[in-house]
């Protein structure tokens, strides 16, 4: 099941808001997850790379991702893979 393009447009947003992220990509992974119980809502995979990150644990750039992406969380995005590193670092 894809996302509505809507969470796409609005996570994107307030990503590029909150990072102002050199590099920036979002993968619906609903399709990989039909028949989950919580399938309504989206599964995604973010990989992006700032300098907002930059002295910051794994944990902190987790916590800061998901402080940006506020509400969607709680309403339409139900697993969340975060790759976030900075320009300088390695995948």
């Amino acid at each position: 099941m894809d996302a509505p393009a809507d969470v796409l447009t609005t996570m994107r947003a307030a990503l590029e808001r909150a990072f102002a992220p050199s590099a920036l990509e979002i993968i619906d992974d609903g399709a990989r997850h039909a028949g989950h119980a919580a399938a309504g809502r989206g599964h995604f995979r973010v990989r992006l790379v700032s300098d907002a990150f930059r002295g910051r644990s794994r944990l902190e750039r987790h916590r800061m991702v998901y402080a940006a992406l506020g509400s969607l969380l709680a309403s339409s995005v139900h697993a969340l893979n975060i790759t976030a590193r900075t320009a300088d670092e390695n995948d």
